[in-house]
């Protein structure tokens, strides 16, 4: 699986405090992008799924755990290892927030039999390409045109007060890279 970082805390992606995952490798290359350097896999962010698990227990261990938020990159080009990765999540929490450039409607219609198993499995999917344009620091969106689809009812007033009670916010972590800035930014970051 490319993996370029595991942060905790995260609290501006999600209620509460949250695992964040950013996932490598992506085609799409929308301008605007606040990842870009996410864009390409590399060999140095191959780790695998079981490793994955293990660092996120280590976290788990000794820190609550509200849900874990999925990034990118686009995290559905890796449905396969994805679906191992959420499965294994669950037994920490089932509020698993994705995001992903294609549409939920291109997703149910795949022939990948993972991304089918990985709709029945996440919490939360906002889909939608990011388009700069249309960056109107919608909640939880980079853009408008980008959709919150709340799969798991359970988690349905959670998520909608979430969205209403909050405003977009930015979280900065050190990491051994310098500072990485989370959270949905405005246009021309």
């Amino acid at each position: 699986m490319n993996v370029a970082r595991i942060l905790y805390p995260v609290n501006v992606l999600g209620p509460g405090n949250r695992i964040g995952i950013w996932m490598v490798g992506c085609s799409r290359a929308c301008p605007g992008c606040s990842n870009p350097e996410l864009w390409e896999q590399k060999p140095e962010y191959e780790i695998p799924v079981s490793r994955l698990i293990e660092l996120i227990h280590s976290i788990s261990d000794k820190h609550q755990v509200d849900g874990f938020t999925i990034s990118g990159g686009e995290p559905m080009l890796q449905a396969g290892e994805l679906l191992e990765l959420i499965t294994n999540l669950c037994d920490i929490s089932t509020d698993v927030l994705v995001y992903t450039g294609f549409s939920i409607e291109e997703l149910k219609s795949s022939t990948d039999p993972s991304v089918k198993t990985l709709l029945k499995s996440i919490a939360v999917l906002i889909d939608g390409e990011y388009v700069e344009e249309l960056n109107d620091n919608s909640r939880l969106r980079g853009s408008s045109n980008q959709r919150i689809h709340i799969l798991m009812n359970q988690f349905e007033s959670k998520y909608n007060d979430y969205i209403t009670n909050s405003s977009n916010q930015i979280q900065n972590f050190t990491t051994t890279d310098g500072i990485v800035s989370v959270g949905i930014h405005h246009k021309s970051f």
